[in-house]
């Protein structure tokens, strides 16, 4: 059983360096990468405050779809290039998006949304899957919270 008890107040990069030991115990020698991803967006859900939807999508066949995820029910399919998790996954790029509404062909999927944060998923060259996180407050994530999600995402590419 796990235990994790985050602490919202601390330093950004001290939250950051506890999820992603957090994450690493919880995915340690469990090689299915869909109960990986299930158990990861519960602990995200956990850690990072203000959130409205905190998953994954997949990569299939070049575009996303759908994986483990915390929130309101989601976009099932997303193809690349579309959306800011379909952006992500089109440049392989972090897509840090403080105003959603401001974002040419954002897909809402929650009208609640206002900022999000998309970060890619690499093996072996190619970005298996996103890390997709809403926020119904406007500007919510910043350079911060990009670079520990990068890490996180960096660290957890190989169970997943």
């Amino acid at each position: 059983m796990f235990a994790f008890a985050p602490d919202p107040n601390q330093p950004k990069p001290e939250l950051y360096a506890d999820l992603i030991a957090a994450a690493r115990a919880l995915v340690h020698d469990e090689p299915d990468g869909v109960a990986n991803m299930a158990n990861l967006a519960a602990l995200i859900w956990q850690f990072l405050p203000r959130l409205n939807w905190a998953g994954f999508y997949r990569t299939v066949d070049g575009n996303l779809v759908l994986g483990p995820f915390q929130g309101k029910t989601a976009c099932i399919r997303i193809a690349a290039g579309q959306g800011v998790c379909g952006t992500a996954l089109a440049t392989g790029e972090t897509q840090l998006v403080p105003d959603v509404n401001a974002f040419p062909g954002h897909i809402a999927c929650d009208a609640d949304s206002r900022s999000e944060l998309v970060v890619p998923v690499w093996r072996d060259g190619q970005v298996i899957a996103v890390i997709d996180l809403d926020s119904p407050e406007p500007a919510r994530f910043d350079a911060e919270d990009a670079a520990g999600i990068e890490a996180l995402a960096a660290a957890i590419a190989p169970a997943i």
